[in-house]
């Protein structure tokens, strides 16, 4: 069976690193990664710019391994994207062995195919985000609980512990969700005293919530003074950010409020009442700085239709942010209620979610109900039960977060999903085989979950009509087929009978996962490879709308060699794709001085900006302020320039407060202020910024206080250039 899983490795090692050549940026993080791969300091605090001036509104450590290739390699969109690549393949890996263990080589085997053409993790590890870290984590953690409960010894539990702590450095509270999984089944079946296990659980707990916070503790412990400050929060506290913004902030229905919690709020803006708002990997394109005061954030910019309407068709695609979003109000629907296709509990058997992850549905609730019901009887140790309850509570727990929070476009965050349902595909195939092969009732579980998956692989196939129109008839006609060979060798004894048995079974593989599979091989097609959200495929326009937009088409992202820029034009909806969404907007997007040409390196306009504030701004710390984080990122991301960003991610950070710049300018670390351009706003994600924030009172100060550049000294016409004078 080695070469078998050999061959799988391989596939998957070219599905994820097929054309990462031609990689794009996720602006925010990548940023963030440049500066965290030019200085410890900021690698260690997960630092926005090089000057350490303020960190991300996320944990860093998913970004620890993009900042080591970036030393390793240099800084390129390819040497973000490696790391994920092989946190892909070491999951697959490991999955291999956790279902092994638990059902059996033959299950490992069907168990890593399904995840393997499963299209949202091919697209998930080709994106520089949160999750490729965070799944290979948690999957790590199930490796080392199945470890545990086989002979109930601790130190495995605790070294589970320690993953899901590891993986708390790249998700957050969200890999917390795994833990009634593992608890469970080390409750249920460790060969021990009951009494025993409840305290190997609270060991495991207590080393998991040490690793969970200790970059956290260790923030706190640091003076503010001598570290950047904590991004997403109003009281500069690591803790505020992870449990406040990331996590309380996202639930509408708690009645938290922000200020309560020592964040900023998460619902502001734009119309949208955002539960949840999006942070860099979220948006695709970085999302959009906020706005600053009375300049920058009542100017529109005159591309793209316009920041409000790039606001409102990029908050649309959107959604709510990453961990446990949960949609609130406005023009983004809450999470709960029933419908919608990223909205609403019906939301993960809407067609642009279920089509990345879900084909498997109906093998995974019949594997999972099956797997429970023909165990009873059997020890408590049971290994089999064991797996079942590990998959089947992993699958639930996550399934029914997602369901109750809000989505918004963000397919990645599936690949957790992907690997329960992979793995319940494996050892359910397995077991319904081996009860269909001893005859019974039971023996009609196989040929009714093999109809239930390939009907419901064809539907969905369906609703996207004009993307490979002959997979519905395919898929029916192989599921039919596959059907009718399972109940014929059933029914009808002959010789021939278990060699055509062997034969359906094999045609029901292909038929389940020949959809799937042709989804996730688009990532060889430039057009259809994926969009930085961790789709591939074609996007999700449904049989009433009779087309499709390639995921290319929905990124935000700006791409690297030589690629066009995505994200321009109208989509097939109707609705403005992403790219004028903040991020690398390029001349006339709503970045401003955000905007990059396209190959991700600056505009022309951009260059003599920087080549004239490099040249007369003396011995100050900082090349410039920009008005948003976009308006640093391109910066930063081409020549690793010191640049100074207000208002952190959300432009609603009181950081740096008025005193604080002022007090910059009058020490001479800070000389030089860029506003934006005429007609070229920051156009804030979560609503325009006033003179009653932070950087909207320094924004109304530099106005006020500061000389005016004429745009003829510099050479650039987009932007807006301030020289501050101490003592002002």
């Amino acid at each position: 069976m080695r070469p078998t899983l050999l061959v799988i490795t391989m596939l998957a090692a070219v599905l994820y690193t097929w054309g990462i050549e031609h990689s794009q940026y996720h602006t925010f993080y990548a940023t963030a990664a440049r500066s965290m791969a030019e200085s410890w300091k900021a690698f260690l605090y997960g630092s926005f710019d090089p000057g350490n001036s303020i960190t991300l509104d996320k944990l860093p450590g998913f970004l620890w391994p993009q900042a080591i290739s970036a030393r390793i390699f240099g800084f390129h969109p390819w040497a973000l994207v490696l790391p994920q690549v092989l946190e892909g393949v070491a999951s697959l890996l490991v999955l291999h062995r956790v279902v092994s263990r638990w059902a059996g080589v033959h299950a490992a085997l069907i168990a890593d195919a399904a995840f393997l053409v499963t299209p949202v993790a091919v697209g998930l590890f080709r994106t520089a985000v949160e999750d490729p870290a965070f799944t290979l984590c948690v999957l790590l953690a199930a490796e080392a609980t199945q470890r545990a409960a086989v002979n109930g010894r601790l130190r495995p539990l605790v070294i589970a512990g320690v993953w899901v702590g590891v993986g708390f450095q790249a998700k957050m509270l969200e890999a917390w969700a795994v833990l009634p999984a593992l608890a469970l089944v080390y409750l249920v079946s460790a060969p021990i005293a009951l009494r025993k296990r409840l305290i190997h659980l609270a060991l495991s707990a207590v080393v998991m919530t040490a690793v969970s916070v200790s970059w956290m503790l260790a923030v706190t412990l640091v003076p503010a003074k001598d570290r950047p400050y904590v991004d997403g929060t109003t009281n500069n506290s690591a803790f505020s950010m992870v449990v406040g913004y990331n996590f309380l902030n996202r639930f509408s229905s708690l009645g938290i409020s922000a200020a309560s919690t020592g964040s900023v709020s998460a619902t502001q803006g734009g119309g949208g009442g955002r539960h949840g708002q999006a942070s860099p990997s979220d948006s695709g394109a970085g999302g959009a700085g906020g706005a600053v005061g009375r300049g920058a954030a009542n100017r529109r910019p005159t591309g793209a239709g316009g920041a409000q309407g790039a606001q409102n068709a990029g908050g649309r695609a959107l959604g709510a942010a990453a961990g446990f979003g949960s949609g609130a109000g406005g023009r983004f629907r809450a999470g709960g209620g029933w419908g919608g296709d990223q909205n609403g509990w019906s939301k993960m058997f809407g067609a642009s979610l279920a089509s990345q992850t879900g084909w498997l549905y109906p093998m995974g609730a019949f594997a999972g109900v099956c797997g429970l019901l023909w165990r009873r009887g059997k020890p408590r140790t049971d290994r089999l039960r064991a797996g079942f309850v590990l998959w089947g509570t992993w699958l639930a727990t996550y399934f029914l977060v997602f369901s109750a929070g809000s989505v918004g476009g963000h397919t990645y965050y599936m690949g957790v999903i992907a690997v329960p349902l992979a793995a319940l595909t494996g050892g359910g195939v397995v077991l319904m085989w081996r009860a269909y092969r001893a005859d019974g009732p039971r023996a009609w579980a196989l040929p009714g979950a093999v109809a239930a998956t390939a009907a419901w692989g064809a539907y969905l196939a369906g609703r996207f009509p004009s993307f490979l129109p002959w997979l519905v008839p395919v898929v029916g006609l192989l599921g039919l087929a596959a059907v009718v060979m399972l109940v014929l060798a059933r029914t009808v004894r002959t010789a021939s009978g278990g060699r055509l048995a062997l034969v359906g079974l094999v045609v029901s593989l292909v038929a389940m996962l020949i959809a799937p599979g042709f989804w996730a091989a688009q990532v060889l097609r430039p057009s259809y490879r994926d969009s930085g959200m961790g789709a591939v495929g074609p996007s999700g326009m449904s049989r009433g709308h009779g087309s499709v937009t390639s995921a290319g088409r929905r990124t935000g992202r700006v791409s690297w060699a030589g690629g066009t820029q995505r994200g321009r034009a109208a989509g097939a909806d109707g609705t403005r794709g992403l790219g004028d969404f903040g991020g690398f907007a390029g001349a006339g997007g709503i970045g401003g001085p955000g905007g990059s040409s396209m190959g991700g390196q600056l505009t022309a306009d951009q260059r003599k900006l920087l080549a004239y504030t490099s040249a007369h701004r003396g011995s100050a710390t900082y090349v410039f302020a920009t008005a948003s984080w976009s308006g640093a990122a391109p910066y930063i991301l081409a020549t690793g320039a010191h640049v100074l960003p207000l208002g952190g991610f959300s432009g609603r950070v009181p950081f740096p407060s008025t005193a604080q710049f002022r007090q910059l300018v009058d020490s001479g670390k800070l000389k030089y202020v860029v506003l934006g351009g005429a007609g070229r706003g920051g156009g804030g994600m979560f609503g325009e910024s006033s003179g009653k924030t932070a950087d909207g009172q320094i924004t109304a100060w530099v106005e006020s206080s500061c000389r005016r550049i004429p745009n003829a000294a510099y050479g650039a016409t987009e932007q807006i250039l301030y020289q501050c004078r101490p003592g002002r």
